[in-house]
C-alpha cells in the first residue's frame, strides 16, 4: 500500500504538470478588422480549461484585450479601373461612318464617376436644361419666383422641347453670355454658348454635362432644393415621343432626362444627345450621352443608347439592360428632318 506521503507527492506532481500545460495553452483567433480594412489578431492565454476557439468574435472586453492585439498590415480592397473598364464596354458598340460619341457617368451613391471620349459636341436642345438651370439661379439671386410666363416656358422648351420657348428663356438669361456666368458658379469649364440666338449650336464635353447634371440631380448644388426639385420634375415628364436615349440603361421608368437632337444644314448629319438621371436595381446613376457625325437620327438615337447602356454596365455589370417603353422606333419617327434642318433650330 502506497503511504499517504508518497499519494501527496504524486498529487503534486500532477496539479504542477497541469498547470504548466494551462500556462502555456492560448488561443490565437481572428477577431475582427479595422474601418480601414486592418485585420487584427488576438492570442489569449488560457489558465483554466477552456478549450481553443476559432470564432471570430471576441471572447473578452476591448479593455482586457487591447493589450494583447498585434496588427498587421493592412488587406487593402483592389482599385476598380473604371475608366478601363468603360473603353471595354465601348469597344462592343457599333459607331459607324463619321459619327463619333462621348459618354460620362456618375454612380450618385459611391461618388464614382468615368468617362469615355473626348472633344466638344453641339448640344442641341440639351442646353435647354442649362438655360432653365441659369434662369433658376438667376431668380435665386434677384430672391423672387418665376413669372407665369417663365414657367409655362419652361414646360414647354423641357417637356417638349418647344424650340419657340427656348429661344425666349435663351434672351431672358441674357444669352451666351448669362449662360457663361451662371455655368462658372456651376463648375462647367469647357461649355461655350452659341453665337447670338444659336442656343442649338453651344459647345459642351460629356464631363461637363455631369457636372450639370449634378447640379440638377445632387445635394451639393448652387440650385436650392425648391429649383432642383421643379427642374427635375419637368425632366421627369418628357412627352412620350421623346422617351428614348439615357433612359435604355433604366429600369422600367425610373428615369428623368432631356434629349438633342439636330441635322446640320452643311452635312446634313445628325447631332443626338441625351443626359440625364436614370435608376438601376435602386441605385442612381448620372449619364451623358454625346454624339455627332450620324447618317440618320434613328441611328444617333441608337449609338447614344448604347453608349449609356455600355457606361451604367461598368457600375452594375449588367450589359443586357433592356430599354425604356416608348424606345427609339417611337421617337424616330415623331420628328421630321425639315423641322431641325436650320442649324439654330435644335429638337
Amino acid at each position: 500500500m502506497e503511504s499517504s506521503r508518497v499519494r501527496r507527492a504524486r498529487r503534486a506532481r500532477a496539479s504542477r504538470r497541469r498547470a504548466l500545460l494551462y500556462t502555456a495553452l492560448a488561443t490565437v483567433a481572428v477577431v475582427g478588422a479595422t474601418a480601414g480594412g486592418t485585420v487584427y489578431v488576438q492570442a489569449q492565454a488560457h489558465t483554466g480549461t477552456g478549450t481553443v476557439s476559432s470564432s471570430t468574435a471576441p471572447s473578452a472586453s476591448p479593455s482586457a484585450t487591447a493589450d494583447r492585439e498585434a496588427s498587421v498590415e493592412p488587406v487593402a480592397e483592389p482599385a476598380v479601373d473604371r475608366d478601363a473598364l468603360l473603353a471595354d464596354a465601348m469597344a462592343s458598340v457599333s459607331v459607324t461612318g463619321d459619327a463619333k460619341v462621348s459618354v460620362a457617368v456618375l454612380d450618385l451613391d459611391s461618388g464614382e464617376s468615368t468617362a469615355y471620349g473626348d472633344g466638344a459636341f453641339d448640344t442641341a436642345s440639351i442646353v435647354k436644361v442649362d438655360i432653365l438651370a441659369t434662369l433658376l439661379l438667376q431668380a435665386q439671386d434677384a430672391d423672387r419666383h418665376l413669372t407665369a410666363s417663365e414657367k409655362a416656358y419652361a414646360t414647354a422648351m423641357i417637356e417638349n422641347s418647344d424650340n419657340a420657348s427656348a429661344s425666349a428663356l435663351w434672351r431672358i438669361i441674357g444669352k451666351a453670355a448669362g449662360l457663361a456666368a451662371a455655368n462658372e458658379r456651376f463648375g462647367l469649364t469647357d461649355t461655350e454658348g452659341g453665337d447670338d440666338m444659336l442656343w442649338g449650336l453651344t459647345q459642351t464635353t460629356a464631363t461637363d454635362q455631369l457636372t450639370l447634371l449634378q447640379q440638377v440631380f445632387g445635394d451639393d448644388s448652387k440650385l436650392s432644393a425648391a429649383s432642383r426639385t421643379y427642374l427635375r420634375g419637368l425632366m421627369g415628364q418628357i412627352a412620350t415621343d421623346q422617351h428614348w436615349g439615357v433612359s435604355a440603361a433604366a429600369t422600367g421608368s425610373a428615369w428623368a432626362l432631356k434629349n438633342g437632337w439636330l441635322a446640320r444644314s452643311a452635312t446634313g448629319l445628325w447631332d443626338i444627345n441625351s443626359i440625364g438621371r436614370v435608376t438601376v436595381g435602386g441605385h442612381d446613376y448620372l449619364v451623358a450621352a454625346l454624339s455627332g457625325g450620324n447618317a440618320t437620327k434613328a441611328r444617333g438615337i441608337s449609338l447614344v443608347e448604347a453608349a449609356a447602356k455600355a457606361a451604367v454596365s461598368v457600375f452594375t455589370g449588367d450589359t443586357g439592360t433592356t430599354p425604356a417603353a416608348g424606345g427609339p422606333a417611337t421617337a424616330s419617327a415623331s420628328t421630321s428632318t425639315s423641322a431641325v434642318r436650320s442649324a439654330s433650330a435644335a429638337g
